[in-house]
């Protein structure tokens, strides 16, 4: 067997497979699109569901790929295995429609037994397959595997749900009695045993059947489209091949791990987990943020910023107590550049954003520390030793206080956490984020019909009516040759609506015949590039062949195309008074408003959002002309033309232009003039995400309403002020806050005086004891604060006293109590405040020396007094 590094075994694998003619697929971003199933690309088929599900028609139907991964269903293993990860890079090849397990089957035996490419004694491998799959089990020892390492398990049938699915075969490699320390051999594999003898390299499956829920395996329907889908790790393959004792010593990780022992000092053996769980989230944060991603509280952004957390964890197990994370993006990269070369263009926006999540935690941890602290110092006042699974749940949930740190914290003050409660909690929460999910599969059903639909249909850009021919009609994806229900999808020979993409909506309009008319409701693209009209039938009949009038609603579309022309000027305008940092992460597009996420670190001040509006609104009123270029993309990019980072975009590219204002790729439509937009307003502007700012904006009709809105609420606060306009507003609003604070002022000096005049008139109502004084006293219509304030009043006077003091404000019971100099030597604060509010009906409690707390029971107030004082006595 070859010794080979990540990289050469990555290259080995495509290049096998382009010589069997697959078309080696670039690698897609981890965040997938147009895809709700799916929190982050999982595995190599997840960024092919387009072409196996039909929704486009591949470039190949043989495909091969090295696809980044990220799965975070069992965070909490990584680190503890040998082979858990959340990011992972999965090869694949795929038939899709093309060849079975006839070809796939030697291929594989090829690849990884010849000297030419991995070489692995054929004596190593052993194969899984499913049972009643004897097709695969015949391929397999043709291809010269022995029957004995051939193993059946009815575990061996790949189903998700509704869709394609059929059975699947795994390839597994033996490292040896060395990992087998019972000696239970094949036992391990026919017994489906987790163990760290028979690695697990290879999975393929034969999707041949389409899943149907509630029917037995056997009653599955054959797939019009057999495919191919299979998945190597990365990871695995180079752990076999380099000998290591897990993934975590080959070269996809062990420069990591040792700019870590470098920064503390450590020893990866003292404390493998720690190492282990840095190295693998570095990874998965370092290529999640370059592919676009940011820390945020919810969906992916939540999902980088528990990796940060934890990883951050584990660094101060290692003793490094400051951010150091940032410092490991730079060794990530240079272990991926050769194959991912885009990752040094986005190192150092990488390292910022790390850098400031770390310095976040570490400001949360402290915060943590001081709640955890509060929650310690209530259990122990009432002598609790268990805290509760709730509060500890909501630190973990709320504020992001590992739950490890929590239990190590508690520890070290003689308490224990209630794990029963916070598991609850945690289930109750996986619930709710399942229920959020909702019911959708993972795979849409095969639209054979739409994907072998390939007859040509044309957009054309400049024309808003047309008479065009029916070239095709679906129901549901099946063709029929008549509409005349309700609902339906038409193709039609040429058409005038655009169909939705790169963040525009598409149009809506009519459809007109001779006894028939139709709605168009929106436009998509069908797998083969033709736009694919939903329609809904007003009346008549809709027939393939038919000559129709198809009319785009042209004030809706003048709307959109200024709108998105907007969007244009706008991102110009953002890199001239932000900086060159500004790219675009999204955009959406509509007839009434737009909304545009950029990469910016701080919230924009108001005078940066007026300059990007004035600039906007310059260029508009400069009446620059529109030119679209059709260019080959090494031109549009030698003009400058800005482009979408993680757009796939082919030989040829539309160039939309305004001037040296704006040049963009784009496909979408736009005014011919900027004076058509007329006039643009920012309307906010926000954090979406850590690192990601939101323009929300309006043009033309929605923008004159939005302005006319805004002067209906100046004038209804120039109303209220009694102004002569809304331009004396501000005036009159900075009068009234200069009274209202003058008037503040005025209301502190009379409660002082107040307080000093009631502290006076009940300084003679003491109780003298042996060594202190007692006053317990009810005072009607007294607030806290009042309460407060003079306790403060009674306590220079008395410097060796209990003081209790109940106030009556709106029902609720305000108490305070305050203990002081001798009275310490024998009576806590917080113990008597217990006492009091419990017979009040209430709670409280506090330190030694002061304790605060309401009761609800008015009617115990002369029995809470009565109490106190033969207490104290």
């Amino acid at each position: 067997m070859k010794k080979m590094s990540g990289s050469e075994i990555r290259n080995t694998w495509l290049k096998f497979f382009e010589s069997k003619g697959h078309h080696i697929e670039p690698g897609s971003s981890l965040i997938p699109k147009n895809d709700p199933t799916l929190l982050w690309i999982n595995a190599g088929v997840a960024a092919l569901k387009k072409y196996f599900d039909g929704s486009e028609v591949p470039p190949s139907r043989r495909i091969t790929n090295a696809q980044k991964s990220i799965r975070t269903n069992d965070i909490e293993n990584v680190g503890r295995t040998d082979r858990h990860h959340t990011f992972f890079e999965m090869l694949g090849n795929f038939s899709i429609g093309d060849y079975f397990r006839n070809e796939v089957i030697p291929w594989a035996v090829e690849l990884l037994t010849d000297e030419k490419y991995f070489a692995f004694p054929k004596e190593k491998l052993y194969i899984t397959y499913f049972p009643d799959d004897l097709d695969t089990k015949k391929c397999w020892m043709n291809a010269g595997i022995s029957e004995d390492h051939l193993i059946p398990l009815e575990g061996n049938f790949w189903e998700i749900g509704e869709g394609p699915c059929g059975p699947d075969t795994e390839i597994y490699f033996d490292r040896g009695e060395k990992y087998d320390p019972n000696h239970i051999g094949l036992d391990l594999l026919r017994n489906d045993m987790e163990n760290d003898r028979y690695i697990e390299i290879w999975n393929i499956v034969f999707s041949q059947f389409n899943a149907e829920p509630g029917k037995p395996r056997s009653e599955y329907k054959e797939l019009p489209s057999k495919n191919i889908d299979t998945g190597a790790g990365l990871e695995r393959f180079a752990c076999v091949m380099q000998g290591t004792e897990s993934n975590f010593e080959t070269d996809l990780f062990w420069p990591i791990i040792e700019k870590v022992q470098e920064m503390s000092g450590k020893k990866y053996e003292e404390n493998k987990m720690a190492f282990r769980v840095i190295a693998d989230h570095i990874r998965a944060v370092t290529f999640a943020i370059a592919d676009g991603e940011v820390f945020s509280n919810e969906g992916r952004g939540y999902v980088l910023r528990r990796l940060v957390r934890r990883a951050e964890r584990f660094g101060r197990v290692l003793g490094i107590y400051h951010p150091f994370l940032y410092e490991l993006v730079d060794v990530v990269i240079e272990i991926m550049k050769d194959f991912y070369p885009y990752l040094l263009e986005h190192a150092d926006f990488i390292k910022k954003l790390i850098k400031a999540e770390e310095a976040k935690f570490l400001k949360t941890i402290e915060n943590g520390v001081s709640l955890l602290n509060d929650l310690i110092e209530k259990a122990n006042e009432i002598q609790q030793r268990i805290l509760s699974g709730r509060d500890v749940f909501k630190l973990y949930d709320t504020f992001g206080f590992p739950k490890e740190l929590t239990l190590e914290i508690a520890e070290e003050n003689g308490m224990e956490v209630d794990m029963n409660e916070f598991n609850d909690e945690m289930n109750k929460q996986k619930e709710r984020a399942r229920s959020a999910r909702g019911d959708l599969q993972s795979m849409n059903k095969q639209s054979i019909d739409l994907m072998n639909f390939k007859d040509e249909s044309v957009f054309n850009y400049d024309k808003l009516e047309i008479e065009t021919e029916v070239i095709g009609l679906f129901k549901d994806g099946v063709k029929v040759d008549a509409l005349n229900e309700e609902e339906g999808q038409v193709i039609f020979k040429e058409t005038p609506f655009y169909a939705e993409s790169g963040g525009q909506v598409s149009d809506t309009g009519l459809v007109i015949g001779k006894d028939l008319q139709a709605k168009v409701e929106s436009v998509n693209k069908a797998p083969n590039k033709q736009h694919l009209h939903s329609i809904s039938i007003l009346f008549g009949e809709l027939k393939v062949g038919d000559k129709v009038t198809l009319k785009v609603d042209d004030y809706r579309r003048k709307l959109i195309t200024r709108n998105h022309s907007s969007v244009h000027l706008l991102q110009s305008a953002l890199t001239e008074v932000l900086g060159d940092h500004i790219a675009q992460k999204g955009s959406y597009v509509c007839d009434e408003y737009i909304h545009f996420d950029f990469s910016h670190f701080n919230k924009m001040s108001e005078e940066e959002i007026a300059t990007v509006e004035k600039k906007v609104n310059l260029w508009i009123s400069q009446a620059i002309e529109e030119e679209t270029k059709v260019l080959s993309i090494d031109e549009a990019r030698k003009i400058g033309a800005k482009a979408l980072f993680d757009e796939k975009y082919g030989d040829v590219v539309r160039v939309v232009c305004f001037g040296d204002v704006s040049k963009e790729f784009c496909g979408g439509t736009h005014v011919k003039n900027t004076q058509d937009i007329g006039i643009f307003v920012i309307e906010s502007e926000e954090s979406v995400a850590s690192g990601v700012r939101r323009i929300v904006a309006r043009t033309s009709i929605y923008a004159y309403e939005l302005l006319k809105k805004r002067e209906n609420m100046l004038n209804q606060v120039k109303k209220v002020l009694s102004a002569g306009s809304i331009f004396e507003v501000n005036a009159r609003l900075g009068s009234m806050l200069n009274d209202r604070q003058l008037v503040k002022k005025q209301m502190e000096v009379l409660m002082n005086k107040l307080a000093h005049s009631e502290a006076n008139a009940i300084n003679n109502e003491f109780i003298q004891l042996d060594g202190y004084e007692l006053l317990v006293k009810f005072i009607k219509d007294a607030n806290r604060n009042s309460l407060v304030s003079l306790l403060d009043k009674l306590k220079n006077n008395h410097k060796d006293s209990i003081i209790i003091l109940i106030g009556d404000d709106n029902g609720t019971l305000p108490i305070i109590c305050s203990v002081n100099g001798e009275a310490l030597k024998k009576y806590r604060a917080g113990d008597i405040m217990r006492q009091v509010a419990g017979l009040l009906g209430g709670s409280g409690g506090g330190k030694p020396d002061f304790a605060s707390g309401a009761g609800k029971d008015s009617s115990k107030v002369k029995e809470a007094i009565d109490f106190v004082k033969e207490f104290i006595k």
